[in-house]
């Protein structure tokens, strides 16, 4: 396994937990329950991405300091 997806095991579950605080069902319409659904997996995922890939980048930059 690499590290990439090591980190996206890693941080798929704080991205979650982090995304629980959030009313997803308050931003839809009533009875959208599985577009809102949808919409949590998918934005879970790009921030997942977004985190890992910043992470990965950043320990890159900082051995060139």
């Amino acid at each position: 396994m690499t590290i990439k997806t090591i980190l996206y095991i890693v941080f798929l579950p704080i991205v979650l937990w982090a995304l629980d605080a959030v009313n997803i069902n308050a931003i839809f319409k009533k009875n959208r329950y599985y577009q809102a659904r949808l919409f949590y997996l998918l934005l879970s995922l790009i921030m997942t991405y977004l985190l890992v890939n910043f992470v990965i980048d950043f320990t890159n930059y900082t051995k060139f300091i």
